[in-house]
């Protein structure tokens, strides 16, 4: 077992890039801590569930633009597209498998 404190982890950078809170085989657990402006351009992955935590933005998927909040999970099929652009400072993390 692994206890991790996300909030002990959340931190903002001028240049955006997920920080790893777990990496196994079959997984991939990154939190994601975006100032505004910022944004992961979309992309092909995975099936990934995403839980925002705090802040607002735009996630896209299969070019549909979604709005996400605190709060908001979005789950992400194998294969679809998926973006993220921040509107307002954001944390969230994804569970990729």
């Amino acid at each position: 077992m692994e206890v991790i404190d996300v909030n002990d982890r959340i931190g903002f950078a001028a240049e955006f890039a997920p920080r790893i809170l777990r990496i196994k085989p079959d997984y991939k657990v990154p939190l994601i801590c975006m100032e505004p402006g910022q944004e992961i351009k979309p992309h092909v992955s995975g099936r990934g569930v995403f839980y925002f935590i705090s802040g607002c933005g735009v996630m896209t998927v299969e070019g549909k633009e979604v709005e996400v909040k605190a709060g908001t999970m979005v789950f992400v099929e194998k294969d679809e597209t998926r973006g993220i652009r921040a509107l307002e400072r954001l944390t969230a993390f994804a569970v990729s498998f």
